[in-house]
Parts: C-alpha cells; sequence; structure tokens
C-alpha cells in the first residue's frame, strides 16, 4: 500500500520508497525514513497535499510524492 491510500489517523510504517536517489534524499531531509512510524492528519481537498505526522513533526507531502511512500499497517512503538 502507499501513503496515500491510508486512511486518517492511522499509524502505518515506512518499508520502502519507489524513486531515485533525489527523492530519498527529500524525504530524509524532511525526517522521513524507512521503518519509521507515520500517519495522516489530514488530506487536502483538490489535489492539494497530506499533513503527516512522524517523529511528533507535522510534515506535508505533495501527492505525488506520498504515492511514492510504500507503508503497511502495523503496530508502531510509540513514545
Amino acid at each position: 500500500m502507499v501513503l496515500i491510500d491510508v486512511e486518517q489517523k492511522v499509524w502505518v510504517k515506512i518499508v520502502g520508497m519507489q524513486g531515485g536517489k533525489h527523492l530519498r534524499d527529500k524525504l530524509t531531509q524532511h525526517g522521513l525514513y524507512p521503518n519509521d512510524c507515520v500517519r495522516v492528519l489530514r488530506a487536502a481537498p483538490l489535489g492539494g497535499p497530506l499533513l503527516v505526522e512522524v517523529n511528533g513533526r507535522e510534515i506535508a507531502l505533495g501527492r505525488g510524492v506520498a504515492q511514492k511512500i510504500i507503508v503497511e499497517k502495523t503496530e508502531c512503538e510509540l513514545p
């Protein structure tokens, strides 16, 4: 499953990224790494970005980027 398909408020774990080095670099600059737990807080209407929570921070991701983040539903250990 990809991040854009996740329901709001559901925690998922990042298991991979479908993209090249540029995408991985961009996501790590935002603090998104494989095995991180994230949840979608809000999806903007009309194709706008997703607001996600990761490691206690909120990050806006475009839908194109969210379609490239592979996630799985799992029990996440949260602080």
